[in-house]
């Protein structure tokens, strides 16, 4: 390595890092946050500001690029799972120039991670794991696998038994590549152990979204996804742990009728492209300029990880079939074909977390999200619910364009509020 590149990896270094530690500090500096919420957001300083790896080296890596690449599997190899989706701008920006101008930023920040060589959680792994769920993602195949074992697991387009059955084949080829890299054979003991723990993760998780349901001024959103984004860096018995514990300090703060903010504030749901740290500018804006976020329907939050595996043969092909139906048929994502259910899970998240407005979140170049607006739009019209469109990208320059909009749809939820109260009287 040169000087010039030496530098250049310096620069890079010191950028991406403070922008992450500059957002981290904004997520702290929201009221209310629960004391016990201080580890999810040490992985994420260990990860983003200090660019260490959190895993002791003992068991091997298996990056994965989608919630449906069951960690199940992953652990039943004995190896740690860890989602490896980006949201730096810093690396977005060395993105950039490597893929075209309409790409996914997600996609980009990828990149500029692989190209910089300073993120050990990349750098570390021993498989890749790339589920293609859209045109981006098969291209970055091509990209890691110049310098990593990577396996595209095809997702199919629709539901039905066929497809389960084409997925089941595509578990088999990723339990095949784990085991030729951990050395581990995935016995149906193995598997039922992995599953028992990612049972304690769902959960835990489970728990906190009903904690959530009947209380959704407790915790603010952003600190929320702070949350669900250290999931993708923790092993999941330590991130279950942890939300014991957040869980047991919800519920004191619920018993003792203690609150963030105001019943008065609007309530909100973020759908769409999923929110990641460090780009976590949406719900910060949203929360400072009086909203909350009640709830979100997006993969780096509940959604990808809510719903468990149901087992009813318990034979190995069954619970490898189990593993596939879990993947694929609650799914919400946009690369299915025909997508009810995620018009049926937005419904009724509304009524459970007593939802006012929706904000649909588009990465600029994520058609498959932005194809799904307009159906959106029309549905939630019927019910009187206020929705906007908001596209943004990894980077700094459109925050204030963001803001205005965010505060003129919070003010039409009060001003729509006010007007039903008016009515009522």
């Amino acid at each position: 390595m040169n000087r010039q590149e030496e530098r250049q990896q310096e620069r890079f270094i010191h950028k991406a890092s403070k922008t992450s530690a500059k957002y981290l500090r904004r997520v702290e500096e929201l009221q209310g946050m629960p004391e016990a919420l201080k580890p999810f957001l040490d992985i994420l300083k260990t990860i983003y500001v200090d660019m260490q790896s959190p895993f002791d080296g003992h068991r091997k890596l298996v990056g994965t690029y989608c919630v449906m690449a069951p960690n199940e599997l992953i652990y039943a190899a004995g190896a740690e799972p860890v989602r490896l989706c980006s949201g730096s701008y810093t690396a977005f920006f060395i993105g950039d120039d490597l893929f075209p101008r309409d790409s996914c930023p997600l996609v980009k920040a990828v990149a500029g991670f692989q190209e910089m060589k300073q993120m050990p959680v990349y750098q570390d792994c021993d498989l890749m794991v790339v589920p293609v769920t859209c045109d981006c993602k098969k291209k970055i195949i091509e990209m890691l696998g110049k310098t990593h074992e990577t396996l595209a697991m095809h997702v199919p387009a629709v539901r039905d038994d066929e497809a389960i059955d084409q997925y089941t084949r595509e578990l088999y080829r990723l339990a095949e590549a784990l085991q030729q890299v951990t050395g581990q054979e995935i016995t149906w003991d193995r598997l039922a152990e992995g599953m028992a723990v990612m049972g304690r993760f769902r959960y835990e998780l489970s728990r906190f979204a009903l904690i959530r349901k009947r209380a959704p001024y407790l915790i603010y959103g952003t600190h929320v996804l702070a949350a669900m984004n250290a999931a993708a860096y923790m092993p999941a018995n330590v991130w279950a742990e942890r939300m014991h514990w957040l869980n047991r300090e919800l519920e004191a703060k619920l018993r003792k009728k203690q609150r963030v903010s105001s019943k008065d504030i609007p309530r909100i749901l973020i759908t769409g492209s999923p929110i990641i740290f460090p780009n976590v500018k949406i719900p910060l804006l949203i929360e400072e300029m009086g909203g909350i976020v009640a709830a979100d329907e997006t993969c780096m939050g509940e959604r990808g990880m809510s719903d468990p595996a149901v087992i009813v043969d318990d034979s190995f092909d069954g619970m490898m079939r189990a593993l596939a139906n879990q993947a694929i048929r609650p799914c919400s994502c946009p690369t299915f074909a025909d997508n009810q259910e995620r018009i049926y899970r937005i419904r009724q998240m509304i009524a459970d977390y007593q939802i006012q407005g929706v904000i649909y979140h588009v990465l600029r170049g994520c058609l498959v999200y932005d194809f799904e607006y307009k159906l959106l739009e029309n549905d939630l019209g019927t019910m009187g619910i206020p929705v906007i469109r908001l596209e943004s990208d990894y980077n700094e320059e459109d925050v204030e364009q963001l803001r205005i909009r965010i505060e003129a749809f919070i003010e039409l939820i009060k001003l729509q509020k006010q007007n039903r109260q008016s009515t009522d009287a």
